[in-house]
């Protein structure tokens, strides 16, 4: 699940990371939404232009070992 998302935030890790750090980061496919405060507020957001489950929050350190995805609740039902 969100092959194509990890693929092209690796693609772009560096300017996300230079430009995004602390922040919540919306891509789908290989559309960068935006970057937001809060996860909440990437979902918020994320749901105006795509169904859930079409779209992955990741939240962006600086540190590569310290990433993680983060998927709403409803991606699982």
């Amino acid at each position: 699940m969100f092959e194509k998302e990890h693929q092209f935030y690796e693609t772009h890790r560096s300017e996300y990371r230079g430009k995004y750090a602390g922040k919540h980061i919306v891509i789908s496919g290989q559309t960068f939404l935006g970057a937001f405060d809060t996860a909440t507020d990437a979902y918020r957001e994320a749901v105006k232009t795509f169904k859930p489950g079409e779209f992955m929050i990741k939240e962006v350190f600086d540190i590569p070992e310290e990433e993680t995805v983060s998927l709403s609740p409803f991606v699982y039902g």
